[in-house]
């Protein structure tokens, strides 16, 4: 069995002459879609659906627990820990999405292959490393991600819309005392594997599925910012001027993405 030729990457390239050139060589009508997909991936509309209302539930099953706007000496260990479970979710995601993208940009891109429509041809980017085990090292990283996300997008849908409706809501609640939050993750569920037989791209699906959360995302963080900073909602919890200050430029930044978007196609 011949071993495959492992891959070296300059990381000189990767973090400067790259970065140089692909600013310099940014053709809006082309990749401002691609940049509202990148932020889509990152801040995305389940992410505020999921990670409040796992915080809600929690809070609610805990006989112990309280509202933090009701017993606020009770803030400083719950918003640490909140804040951590933010920081290694979002910087683990982040560096394994940089990865990725150094990964097939060396591989598939390298070699010309730019219009990947099967997951056997994404596959392929883990030629050098894995050789003939290739599509098996695919297969167990695909199933392992639609273990760790399905429950998630599932799950927030079910959130947001039982939410909305105020129907019953929370996994910690049995199927039949929140009949339609349950009837909601099954249909979503089942919806995601009849897709897999339509004639459907399923990398433009996650393409495009990603600028739609990017779209979506704009006018939840500037609700989400305009609530964080009144009182009479957060109580003595009101945000600080330097995240106040980083809210609104995250979201000023989706939000120009999303416009220049729009205004090239």
């Amino acid at each position: 069995m011949n071993e495959a030729p492992l891959l070296r990457v300059d990381k000189l390239e990767v973090v400067y002459h790259r970065t140089i050139t692909a600013v310099q060589g940014i053709s809006l009508t082309a990749e401002a879609g691609q940049i509202v997909a990148v932020l889509g991936t990152t801040i995305t509309p389940y992410c505020f659906f999921w990670q409040s209302s796992q915080e809600a539930e929690d809070e609610r099953v805990d006989p112990a627990a309280h509202a933090l706007i009701e017993a606020p000496e009770e803030a400083r260990p719950e918003i640490n820990r909140i804040r951590i479970d933010t920081y290694l979710g979002m910087g683990f995601s982040n560096l394994i999405s940089l990865f990725i993208i150094i990964t097939t940009a060396a591989t598939l891109n390298a070699h010309g292959i730019t219009d990947i429509q099967t997951s056997a041809q994404a596959a392929e980017a883990l030629r050098p490393i894995a050789g003939v085990f290739t599509f098996a090292l695919f297969a167990a990283g695909i199933i392992g991600i639609g273990v760790l996300a399905v429950p998630v997008l599932a799950g927030s849908a079910a959130y947001a819309l039982g939410e909305a409706l105020e129907w019953p809501t929370g996994l910690a609640r049995r199927p039949l005392d929140a009949k339609a939050f349950y009837g909601t993750i099954a249909a979503a569920t089942l919806i995601g594997v009849l897709i897999n037989f339509v004639h459907l791209d399923p990398i433009k699906a996650l393409f495009w599925s990603a600028v739609i959360n990017g779209v979506v995302a704009v006018p939840l963080m500037v609700v989400i910012m305009l609530m964080a900073v009144q009182r009479q909602v957060m109580g003595p919890f009101t945000l600080p001027r330097p995240l106040w200050a980083m809210g609104w430029l995250s979201t000023g930044a989706m939000a120009v993405a999303v416009a220049a978007m729009f205004a090239t196609w």
